[in-house]
């Protein structure tokens, strides 16, 4: 009982979902929460991260130059409420007519493009990330595999379904930012 009445004191509400636990972590706490189930995550390889250093220079200054949107980078939460899910892309696009979307603490709403760069466990970007952008209505999900720079883009269809529309390596081609990038 003695110990029931200390924790009290720390938590006021136990949490009931992983989202609510997600919420409580200290900030930098490298997880995200994807169909409530929360997900903890190593840090990215060095090939990873200079993928991801080459595509936010490149995607940066184009869109600095074309003014379509704003360029963002883990870690910065993106929020789908709807499906119980908080990630943190690599890197996502929110167009100018979708930055009501942006909030302080993170995006809450659906980015228009995403990259994943694909961590050692492929089926978290391949599969599972995959899954929860295309019902969350991402238009352009690429996914870039650091080890050959191979970019295949899935785009949604009409009936809200992903098919591979581009695959390319070193390259990536943008039919919403209407750009093609090398890196």
């Amino acid at each position: 009982m003695h110990d029931q009445q200390k924790y009290k004191n720390i938590l006021s509400e136990i949490p009931a979902t992983a989202m609510e636990v997600y919420e409580m972590l200290p900030e930098g706490t490298r997880c995200e929460v994807i169909f409530d189930e929360l997900i903890m995550a190593p840090s990215p390889s060095m090939e990873h991260q200079s993928i991801l250093i080459k595509l936010t220079a490149v995607l940066f200054q184009f869109l600095n130059e074309n003014s379509v949107g704003v360029l963002l980078t883990a870690p910065f939460d993106v929020y789908f409420e709807q499906y119980q899910s908080v990630v943190q892309p690599d890197l996502f696009v929110v167009l100018n007519e979708e930055k009501s979307i942006l909030q302080k603490n993170g995006v809450h709403g659906v980015p228009s493009l995403i990259i994943e760069i694909i961590s050692t466990n492929r089926a978290y970007d391949t599969q599972r990330k995959r899954t929860l952008y295309e019902k969350a209505g991402v238009k352009e999900y690429f996914m870039t595999d650091p080890g050959n720079k191979k970019t295949t883009l899935l785009t949604l269809n009409s009936s809200g379904a992903y098919l591979q529309t581009y695959e390319a390596i070193g390259q990536l081609r943008s039919d919403l930012l209407q750009c093609e990038i090398t890196f």
